[in-house]
């Protein structure tokens, strides 16, 4: 769970009272200041214009999604649910780009909840494989099973129970498919939609605090439409992925710049440049200055406006924790299988952690430090285990070094070969393990992170084949010059064979 998802779980702070004791008014004098009007949505006037706005705008501009069209369309609620919930799971840290063909694939072959519910965990890893953040899939199949088991398959009606009951399923998620899928009127808040609400009232302050994050969920359940709830949050997400961008927003596009402050902010500044042309002066007000000291959602002092940025200002930018730097040794271990074709050993990873239950080659983590003779004797040791046969360090063939980053690990795979001669038998005992073809890898749960691995090795093999190949045309060039005519032009076995005519 991302840490902004751990932050609106554990939110839920208490609004301050009015009136009291003394001592209940000097707890409030040591208390943050409220948000100023400036930063929250008070005109009643004001949301009924940008609920239209934005909806007429999502109407005629709103991309053709797998996800969208089922939810239209799906007469059974448990059955919208269902859909809009795979598709809310799926795009969690997920491009949209990405997700349609996984989703397509997902839905095909389990439309219902019971369908998933019937499907092994192998099965739900393989089709999942590529997508990234691989418990995702683990979880919404267990809550899965728990509908079908626990609810009679029925899917609960609100984001509250939503949220209670099912395993996996975040503020968010459940926002989006009671919204959704129910109409219920309740709002969400994503990544998209922080950053919408940020620009529209000039939301500096960190946006991971739990002061925050409770504030700009006031601030969409006040926003969304009674009548078209879901339509009106998807439309503000669809506002962010597609207009109100983190990089190079198209600000002239946005069907509700009229009530976004930082768009006003930066037209004031440019009338001002303007102003300044014709030597005349305008005082541009500083929209961090809200006139309330200690403002919870003002930018910090340290961090002013910078004139550059424009609306991309906000919302500030938090600072990226560097992924931790992990080493690992892998070995593609091959034998000839059918028709001579190669096969390779995969086994299955521990059922909880990174990567869970998915198939890798054989691989464990490298201490740092460790030189390259090291590197082999430790990955050497490791593969006897699998093969219970002797392996020598001299036998592994060095492919390369193999990058891959996850969320918080900077991964690197130092990559070797080994191709081993007749059968080998398996040790029961380990974690399963199998042989498999290219083909068979390829559609086995596997990571990316392996997908690479192997493509690092086939571009190995290619190299060796070239090399052997060129070896073997300087061969046949030394033959054919040894039979060369004194000109220099190979003496044909027609032509040496031929009857010569008499004179």
């Amino acid at each position: 769970m991302s840490r902004l998802r751990r932050q609106q779980r554990g939110s839920g702070s208490a609004a301050p009272t009015r009136g009291g004791s003394r001592k209940g008014a000097s707890l409030r004098e040591g208390a943050p200041a409220r948000p100023h009007a400036l930063h929250l949505f008070g005109d009643p006037v004001e949301i009924d214009a940008l609920r239209g706005r934005l909806l007429a705008w999502y109407d005629k501009s709103r991309r053709d999604l797998p996800w969208r069209a089922l939810a239209a369309t799906e007469p059974d609620a448990d059955r919208r649910a269902y859909a809009v919930w795979v598709s809310e799971i799926m795009l969690q840290q997920t491009q949209v780009a990405t997700v349609i063909d996984y989703y397509n694939r997902w839905m095909q072959k389990w439309p219902t909840l019971q369908a998933l519910a019937a499907a092994s965990l192998e099965e739900v890893n393989e089709l999942w494989a590529g997508l990234g953040y691989y418990s995702r899939g683990k979880r919404l199949q267990e809550a899965a099973r728990k509908v079908v088991s626990e609810l009679a398959g029925r899917m609960p009606r609100t984001a509250e129970d939503l949220q209670r009951l099912l395993p996996g399923v975040g503020r968010y998620t459940a926002g989006a498919i009671a919204s959704i899928s129910f109409g219920q009127a309740t709002g969400v808040v994503d990544g998209n939609v922080i950053r919408v609400l940020c620009r529209l009232r000039c939301i500096g302050a960190d946006t991971s605090s739990p002061a925050v994050i409770d504030c700009l969920w006031n601030m969409a359940n006040t926003l969304v439409d009674r009548s078209r709830p879901g339509d009106f949050n998807q439309a503000l997400m669809e506002l962010g992925a597609t207009v109100c961008t983190p990089k190079s927003p198209l600000c002239r596009e946005c069907p509700v710049k009229e009530y976004c402050r930082a768009w006003r902010r930066v037209e004031m500044e440019l009338a001002s440049a303007s102003q300044k042309l014709f030597g005349k002066t305008t005082l541009v007000p500083d929209v961090e200055d809200c006139g309330t000291g200690g403002c919870p959602l003002c930018p910090p002092t340290a961090e002013p406006w910078d004139s550059s940025l424009g609306v991309t200002n906000f919302p500030r930018k938090a600072v990226k924790k560097q992924p931790r730097a992990e080493r690992a040794a892998t070995c593609v271990l091959e034998r000839r299988g059918r028709l001579g074709a190669p096969e390779y050993l995969i086994v299955q990873r521990p059922s909880s952690g990174l990567l869970a239950g998915l198939w890798e080659f054989p691989s464990l983590p490298l201490a740092p430090g460790l030189q390259e003779e090291q590197q082999k004797e430790v990955l050497a040791d490791h593969l006897r285990a699998w093969t219970r046969q002797p392996v020598q360090t001299q036998s592994l063939c060095f492919v390369g070094e193999v990058v891959h980053i996850f969320s918080h690990i900077h991964q690197t795979y130092v990559v070797y070969s080994l191709c081993l001669d007749g059968d080998v038998a398996l040790d029961a005992a380990s974690s399963p393990s199998r042989w498999v073809t290219e083909e068979e890898f390829h559609a086995s749960a596997v990571s990316t992170a392996m997908k690479k691995v192997l493509k690092a090795r086939e571009t190995q093999r290619g190299a060796q084949s070239g090399r052997a190949k060129g070896s073997k045309r300087k061969r046949e060039s030394k033959l054919g010059s040894a039979g060369s005519t004194s000109t220099g032009m190979q003496l044909s076995l027609r032509a040496f064979l031929r009857v010569q005519t008499p004179p």
